[in-house]
């Protein structure tokens, strides 16, 4: 049995995640952790010091996510991430110290099979258009931006296209901001936040007489616990660094 914790427990991706251990047939919850609770650990020190946890699950917040994986692969607990807010230089040290510790970590900006298909989709089309841009859209309580998978797919299209915003004329924006931000390959990403939405993102390619749109939608969390459990059933076996559920799938 792969014993499992799970941070931020008591989010609305946390409860998901505790969810689906609990039916799990080969994984065990060893440990519910939430800061804000104080019915269960509060943090993972205090569940480390009474529990054996293989795998800790984390769904918390920006803020405190590269903490938490400092200590987790310090300490020895393999990890995966589906928190967003890491910068590249976090990923980056995540990495170097994931190999020094030889202590498994998986970080993926999205655990749903279809949206991490739209990322791939969206790599093999960059090959073909010289122009595109990316609109995600997700609930108002998120509080990050761009979100981890609109970047995870700037980052794949740009290894298949250099610059995707080829031909554009000079810009001058009347309200800042107005063209979004501009990321890897000069691809603008405009993110949404409102409710009603859970996670949804379009990526937009044009061409002359032409226009390409990919696109998934999230309607419900329990989307993402096949990928969920997936990650913690890798990173369990293995003791790698990975960055996207594309690499395992």
């Amino acid at each position: 049995m792969i014993k499992v914790a799970v941070c931020g427990a008591l989010g609305k991706m946390g409860q998901e995640v505790v969810a689906a251990v609990e039916a799990s047939d080969d994984m065990q919850l060893v440990a519910k952790i939430d800061i804000a609770s104080s019915e269960m650990y509060r943090t993972i020190e205090e569940a480390a010091r009474v529990e054996e946890i293989d795998v800790l699950v984390d769904f918390t917040q920006p803020k405190s996510i590269y903490e938490n994986a400092l200590y987790c692969l310090n300490n020895g607990i393999k990890m995966v991430i589906g928190t967003t807010g890491l910068t590249d230089e976090q990923i980056d040290n995540l990495k170097k110290l994931s190999a020094e510790k030889n202590t498994g970590c998986l970080i993926a900006p999205n655990f749903s099979t279809g949206a991490v298909l739209m990322m791939m989709f969206a790599k093999q089309a960059a090959k073909y258009f010289d122009n595109a841009e990316i609109i995600e859209l997700h609930h108002n309580q998120k509080k990050d931006a761009p979100s981890g998978t609109a970047i995870k797919t700037a980052q794949l299209m740009a290894e298949a296209n250099s610059d995707m915003a080829k031909g554009n004329c000079a810009e001058v924006e009347t309200i800042e901001g107005s063209r979004g931000g501009t990321s890897y390959a000069n691809i603008h990403i405009h993110s949404v936040r409102m409710p009603g939405y859970i996670a949804s993102q379009e990526v937009i390619f044009g061409a002359s007489g032409q226009i390409l749109k990919v696109r998934h939608d999230s309607m419900d969390r329990k989307c993402y616990m096949q990928g969920v459990l997936l990650a913690v059933r890798h990173t369990f076996k293995e003791n790698d660094f990975v960055y996207g559920l594309d690499n395992i799938l």
